[in-house]
């Protein structure tokens, strides 16, 4: 019996020569993060990546939603598709900045969607300011009300001074953000993450946050929004002059693992932090495959613009772009190691 056509064959062929001298890669192109190994593997499956747990849950792929919008006319929409996707592939989710809900609940809507995430976590997000202005005027039970009508699983506290201090409504820090966050752990009981917001944090902070009993750390690194300079581009031309190289400082995600890294053999057991939330830059799949496995502790990446950008219309295109994003993911583990 004769084998079976190719009724593409011609077709492909064809495409094959056109198209040669267009498919070059060269020696300086490459990616030189990765071993590529094709030997080993045969092509993955659907669902391959396999279940972990990560923040007293159990996660299907290593990625996280990063925390990004509330309190706008299209808030309700992002953060409703973005949670059925969490829901629907097994991903966790922080919510953007929760302030408007501490004494109103006009736009609790906007928020309002654990039922859609299946179990999976969700976190909701307040600054640090608001939470040193709770403590100051003996408030702390509105984040408890605030946890309790969301169902979070946790707080995000997120640290900004830069983006404070350049943001024309900004508020100020009259205390350190580790005296303010340690106060937060002490009253809340409830699993607590710590993020900057787009420049990361340095060696020093992120020893000091690896020794608190925090649920995790998220990077906010530099390379991806930068909300320094967001509102930088909100504020006069006479501040971006005077503050613009502000928003060029920070570390990169891929610094902050190093960081990370050498804080875990420095300290010893004297870590109490057990995961990571590598965020900040992070494009694409071959970003987060590569970093969180650089990273020697347990840890997810998280991305923002990317979702954004496909959260804002129907959930079909939000759907299409994550299965993409993870059919990358199980690619790289199946023929990928990391140098």
């Amino acid at each position: 019996m004769k084998p079976e056509q190719d009724p593409t064959a011609e077709e492909r062929k064809r495409d094959h020569i056109q198209l040669t001298f267009r498919s070059q890669v060269l020696h300086g192109e490459l990616d030189t993060r990765f071993y590529y190994e094709p030997l080993h593997s045969g092509h993955p499956t659907a669902g391959s990546w396999p279940s972990f747990p990560f923040l007293g849950h159990i996660f299907q792929v290593p990625i996280w939603v990063s925390s990004m919008t509330g309190g706008t006319a299209m808030a309700s929409t992002i953060n409703h598709n973005l949670a059925r996707a969490c829901g629907e592939f097994g991903m966790g989710m922080g919510l953007g900045s929760c302030r408007a809900l501490l004494y109103s609940d006009e736009v609790l809507p906007d928020f309002a969607v654990k039922p859609l995430m299946k179990g999976q976590p969700l976190f909701a997000n307040l600054g640090i300011a608001q939470l040193e202005q709770l403590i100051e005027r003996r408030e702390l039970y509105r984040i408890d009300v605030l946890l309790d009508k969301l169902d979070a699983s946790g707080l995000i506290i997120h640290v900004n001074p830069m983006q404070e201090w350049l943001q024309p409504e900004g508020d100020r820090f009259s205390q350190s953000p580790l005296m303010t966050i340690d106060a937060i752990i002490e009253h809340l009981k409830m699993p607590v993450i710590v993020k900057e917001v787009g420049q990361g944090i340095g060696p020093a902070g992120l020893r000091e946050l690896l020794q608190r009993p925090l649920a995790a750390i998220d990077f906010a690194a530099a390379g991806g929004t930068n909300f320094a300079k967001l509102e930088l581009l909100r504020a006069t031309e006479a501040k971006q002059l005077i503050f613009g190289q502000l928003a060029h400082v920070g570390h990169s995600a891929a610094e902050m693992v190093d960081f990370v890294n050498q804080a875990l053999i420095d300290l010893g057991d004297k870590v109490k932090c057990p995961a990571v939330i590598i965020s900040g830059g992070v494009q694409n799949f071959l970003d987060g495959y590569y970093l969180i496995n650089k990273l020697k502790m347990p840890a997810v990446y998280g991305q923002a613009s990317g979702f954004l950008k496909h959260a804002q219309g129907d959930y079909e295109t939000l759907h299409t772009y994550i299965a993409a994003q993870i059919e990358g993911l199980e690619l790289a583990q199946a023929f990928l190691k990391v140098r």
